[in-house]
């Protein structure tokens, strides 16, 4: 082909797949052909692209040479305002309670996950890290009832708890932010209005078993108000939205249901480093109020920079669980590959 589109394909790759796609780039381009590679990964696209054109709500904004920029320059011309340095935390762990809210006790599903075991504490942001087909997402989708236990034991609040669907997880403070959020996180068709709503829907009916609408629409309002959501009204298709404001309805979303305890598959994937860090501060501060969020991410810097423990996670076992004040990059992915 003479030209090749490479859309976020990485974020769905291990290293050594991205590293072979990248050969494959560069071997177009040598032949004398195109290649547009779309990504959020800052030091990624640096890293492999000759120029970057920048794009802000649909808009063009500018193109550079990778060679004259930086991480902050890019941050500022996609955001529209200085962004600079990381979101790293440094109060890691400091704020994290004693109190286990959720409990995991050598859960096996078979073919999946193998004898899985950890605890989650009132407080804290807990990451799962992993290599591609660690089976990372079955764990979350096992906690909240979509896949069926064969042996172990989840507790919750130190109750044993048997969640068979996902509406016994959220009546048990569950809540769980979909790693395909344009196939299981959205009604890509309907308004905003709808996607915002829909999970608590119980919560609005009348006495005549009619919907409220008015409050419908201020439960909306707070979930484009609080999450800052860019839309230009309640009945906008949430299919029409950027990535990064489809996310944050979603979360928006299970937020109005008042969980305890938060799972997150790869909330931050595919969206806008503006977007990244509005998630990154409502995860700290959920866990400041006290609410339990586990993490599961491909982003290694992701992880170190706003978890407080990594459960680590290889072949559908769990390979260790490190703070993550004391590990390394070099730790973790040596963990990865325990049991492969």
């Amino acid at each position: 082909p003479k030209i090749v589109v490479v859309d976020e394909t990485t974020t769905a790759l291990s290293q050594e797949g991205r590293e072979e796609l990248y050969k494959q780039m560069n071997r177009v381009r040598d032949n004398g052909n195109t290649v547009i590679f779309i990504s959020h990964d800052l030091p990624e696209i640096l890293d492999k692209s000759d120029t970057i054109t920048i794009l802000r709500d649909g808009v063009y904004i500018d193109t550079v040479k990778s060679a004259d920029v930086n991480e902050d320059d890019l941050k500022k011309l996609m955001v529209g305002r200085e962004v600079t340095g990381d979101y790293y935390r440094a109060d890691y762990g400091e704020k994290v309670s004693d109190e286990v809210v959720l409990s995991v006790k050598n859960v096996t599903v078979p073919g999946l996950i193998e004898d899985v075991t950890f605890d989650l504490h009132k407080g804290e942001i807990l990451g799962i890290a992993g290599l591609v087909g660690a089976k990372r997402t079955e764990i979350v989708e096992t906690i909240f009832g979509m896949i069926s236990i064969e042996s172990g034991e989840i507790y919750i609040h130190g109750k044993k708890t048997n969640i068979r669907s996902p509406k016994e997880a959220t009546q048990n403070g569950l809540a769980l932010i979909t790693e395909e959020r344009r196939t299981t996180g959205i009604f890509g068709m309907l308004d905003i209005k709808f996607n915002s709503i829909i999970s608590n829907i119980k919560s609005y009916k009348g006495t005549a078993g009619l919907l409220d609408d008015s409050k419908i629409t201020k439960d909306t309002k707070w979930v484009i108000d609080s999450m800052r959501v860019k839309t230009p009204t309640q009945k906008t298709q949430i299919g029409s939205l950027s990535g990064g404001n489809q996310q944050k309805v979603i979360i928006g979303r299970w937020l109005l249901t008042e969980p305890e305890i938060l799972l997150m598959d790869e909330p931050t994937r595919g969206i806008d480093v503006g977007a990244k860090f509005e998630i990154y501060q409502l995860m700290i501060n959920l866990a400041n109020k006290d609410k339990g969020v586990v993490m599961i991410s491909s982003e290694m810097p992701e992880l170190l920079g706003v978890t407080d423990r990594i459960l680590v996670m290889s072949n559908g076992r769990v390979a260790g669980i490190v703070n993550t004040k004391e590990t390394s990059q070099e730790e973790i992915l040596k963990l990865t590959a325990k049991y492969l």
